[in-house]
């Protein structure tokens, strides 16, 4: 009768290792069930689980310490520990019938790590009976003598088990995201995390650092005005329509040599250009669905060579803005049915869409997305998104959809991502 043993290889990581492991194995002809390494620092971590097959004529005890004298002795050789233990054919089949368990990655986002903020991550896994099975750091390695001038840290972890109050584990972990400063993302595994293929932005506090109407009022000497405008917006006495078609009033008579110099230094978003230059390797279609004008956004499309844009179109007459908009106003109901229309016209599911977004307007489009990000957000677009991004740039998109520092890197190099 076989037998299954786990065996534990640690020790200084070099050229040949797995080799040699598994050529002794190989030896007496054993079956890999299951196998797994991590290396950090040089230092590995090897771990594999082996069916021993008994022998003809031999009984499998023989067998079994035949094995595991060779593997001691090449620990000695390769001076590496090697450990092993028996595995109970009942906890073996319980494993095997255990696979196909729900799985969720938690992301956490931040300029640094430390190791109390993983641990209370950890421990509300393991009080909601969750088990970490692979932890991946997805962020380039830190220099302490010569720290980079942003850094970025990013951790995943793969968790597997069932989840009986998901609201419940997101309100813990969005506490331990606001008294800790880091951001954590808590999304379900499945075949749709790895196959996003269209993502849109908000324009303005999301892919420009700024927000275009207010530079508009300044320059047009309305800045006050516009601004009691959006007070009063925001206070839930005007809808967007509303509140949209007052302030783009203030603007009559702007001169559209005002709106080219305005276009012309938009302070993109730290990682704008570096998430929607990866994403396009990657074969995404990108877009831009804002409130605010078009106008700008085409030098935006144009930049940053964008598939899509839907915004709302400022009249110009003459060189002049009228104050007035023309056709249908972008507001957030608009925002999440082109997002679908978009995904449509691509032969996409909505679970393959991202949308990334800081204010009211854009809730619409990101509950509608498979993966919706509030970025930067106000408070009440952060506490009802499923994701956040409220540390890094906009790049930090590119760790929830689980792509390594190394890989964009190879990517700028001109080779592919992945």
């Amino acid at each position: 009768m076989s037998s299954i043993y786990l065996i534990n290889i640690t020790g200084r990581d070099r050229p040949g290792l797995m080799a040699r492991c598994t050529g002794v194995l190989a030896e007496h002809g054993l079956n890999i069930l299951d196998i797994g390494q991590a290396v950090i620092h040089d230092y590995l971590s090897l771990g594999l689980l082996v069916e021993i097959p008994a022998a003809v004529g031999v009984p499998g005890d023989m067998v079994t310490a035949a094995v595991l004298k060779d593997l001691l002795f090449l620990g000695h050789d390769l001076n590496v520990t090697v450990n092993y233990a028996a595995v109970e054919s009942n906890r073996y089949e319980a494993w095997v019938a255990s696979q196909g368990r729900p799985r969720r990655m938690i992301t956490l986002l931040g300029r640094k790590l430390t190791a109390a903020q993983l641990a209370q991550v950890a421990h509300i896994v393991a009080e909601n009976g969750l088990n970490i099975e692979v932890i991946t750091r997805l962020s380039g390695r830190i220099s302490l003598v010569n720290p980079a001038g942003s850094t970025k840290a990013c951790v995943q972890f793969s968790v597997s088990g069932h989840v009986d109050d998901e609201a419940h584990i997101r309100g813990q972990l969005l506490a331990v995201s606001q008294a800790t400063g880091i951001d954590i993302s808590f999304h379900v595994d499945d075949i749709y995390r790895r196959n996003r293929r269209l993502v849109v932005f908000d324009m303005d506090s999301t892919l420009i650092q700024t927000e275009v109407i207010n530079e508009l009022a300044r320059a047009a000497g309305s800045g006050e005005e516009v601004a009691a405008i959006t007070e009063a917006a925001m206070r839930g006495e005007l809808d967007f329509t509303t509140s949209l078609h007052r302030r783009v009033a203030t603007l009559a008579g702007l001169d559209e040599a005002v709106l080219d110099e305005i276009a012309a230094r938009l302070p993109l978003t730290e990682g704008a250009e570096l998430v929607t230059s990866t994403l396009k390797r990657l074969g995404y279609k990108i877009g831009i669905l804002s409130g605010g004008f078009d106008f700008f956004g085409r030098r935006l499309q144009e930049r940053l060579g964008l598939d899509y844009l839907y915004a709302n179109q400022l009249e110009i007459v003459d060189g002049k803005v009228t104050g007035r908009l023309l056709g249908e106003i972008v507001d957030g109901p608009k925002k999440a049915e082109l997002l679908r229309r978009i995904a449509d016209a691509e032969g996409l599911r909505l679970e393959q869409t991202i949308a990334v977004g800081d204010g009211a307007n854009d809730l619409p489009m990101l509950s509608v997305a498979g993966l919706g990000i509030a970025f930067h957000a106000k408070p009440i677009v952060r506490e009802q998104a499923a994701e956040a991004i409220n540390t890094l740039g906009l790049d930090g998109l590119l760790y929830l959809i689980g792509i390594r520092d190394r890989e964009v890197d190879h990517a700028r190099e001109g080779g592919a991502v992945g």
